[in-house]
């Protein structure tokens, strides 16, 4: 896999960490649980979407855009990144906020909302679950061509093919990290909502012949839905990354019993795992994603999917921002920990 030769922007200095968790392992009793700190990756508060940013933004500015036009949840992480990296590059940016749950958007609440004002977003339209984004988002465009700008459309979570490739050099970065460490890495757990982190690691593994399995822990879709849609992804991201084997639909692992009721909406084992990493770890994580992400892999470290000595890494992919949307759910007491 060869990504030198796709123009890429860059937002962080260097590696982000890959760091032991004792007190987690410890409470636990094994695995031995790792950590990659992609929470702080560069752009406001960090987060997953700033590696597919890079390479989106470069695509952006080499076709002359002088506006970005993206889509996400109210309180949207990627929404809050792309925003920041338009910022950065000198460029305007308006958003489509999906109010997934009916009466979830308040323009006055916390977390990334206010985020979003304070970054300086251009234009924001709320429309209902369920909308086709997709069309919102070109109609949004299509205003900006109007007055005369010049629109660049990031599709939601940054999960196309050329915004996977984030995740590909992630795998890379993993990879050469776990060498350094002498640290064999047997199994990555990591969020799947979108797509685009879970496939870009699962094609940068597999492309490289690492042997990793990495399963993603859904937020929003069922398994069936989900590991088509990332096969489909996984391959057009290796396809584009230069890889010259497919990406077998055997290798995509999703699991779907920690959503709960639904997409945001919280879960007693959600708020556990916020309480446990903060209370053991000192690590933020966000009730949306990273927040059942980590619930995901208490269930799976309690029903024995894990050797006792196996090295587990658990992928940080950001959003604590949305913490101070959600206090009284992230405090809630819980006897799940």
């Amino acid at each position: 896999m060869q990504l030198t030769r796709i123009p890429r922007r860059q937002y962080t200095s260097g590696r982000t960490p890959m760091e032991f968790l004792p007190q987690l392992t410890k409470h636990l009793g094994g695995p031995n649980i790792y950590i990659k700190r992609d929470d702080l990756l560069g752009l406001a508060s960090g987060g997953n979407k700033t590696r597919k940013l890079e390479f989106l933004m470069a695509e952006a500015l080499a076709k002359g855009a002088d506006t970005i036009v993206t889509t996400g949840a109210v309180q949207s992480n990627h929404c809050r990144l792309t925003l920041a990296a338009a910022v950065k590059e000198g460029l305007k940016c308006r958003m489509v906020l999906e109010e997934r749950v009916e009466g979830s958007y308040d323009p006055d609440a916390s977390g990334n909302n206010l985020l979003f004002k304070l970054l300086g977003a251009e234009k924001i339209t709320v429309v209902p679950g369920g909308t086709d984004l997709t069309q919102a988002m070109q109609d949004m465009a299509d205003e900006v061509s109007a007055a005369g700008g010049r629109p660049y459309i990031v599709p939601g979570g940054g999960s196309n093919a050329l915004g996977a490739l984030g995740y590909v050099s992630c795998a890379e970065e993993i990879l050469a990290q776990s060498f350094e460490m002498s640290l064999p890495i047997d199994h990555v757990i990591c969020s799947s909502g979108s797509g685009g982190t879970h496939s870009g690691l699962v094609a940068g593994f597999y492309g490289n012949q690492s042997g990793i399995p990495v399963t993603g822990i859904s937020v929003r879709a069922e398994k069936a839905t989900q590991e088509s849609k990332l096969h489909t992804l996984a391959n057009a991201t290796s396809d584009l990354a230069g890889a010259t084997r497919e990406v077998p639909a055997d290798v995509i692992n999703v699991r779907d019993e920690f959503v709960g009721p639904g997409y945001s909406l919280p879960t007693p084992e959600m708020t556990a795992a916020i309480q446990t990493f903060a209370r053991l770890e000192g690590i933020l994580l966000d009730p949306v994603y990273t927040g059942k992400t980590a619930a995901g892999l208490i269930g799976l470290v309690r029903e024995g999917a894990f050797s006792s000595d196996s090295n587990v890494l658990f992928i940080h992919t950001g959003g604590s921002p949305a913490l101070y949307a959600y206090p009284n759910e992230v405090l809630a007491e819980s006897n799940n920990a």
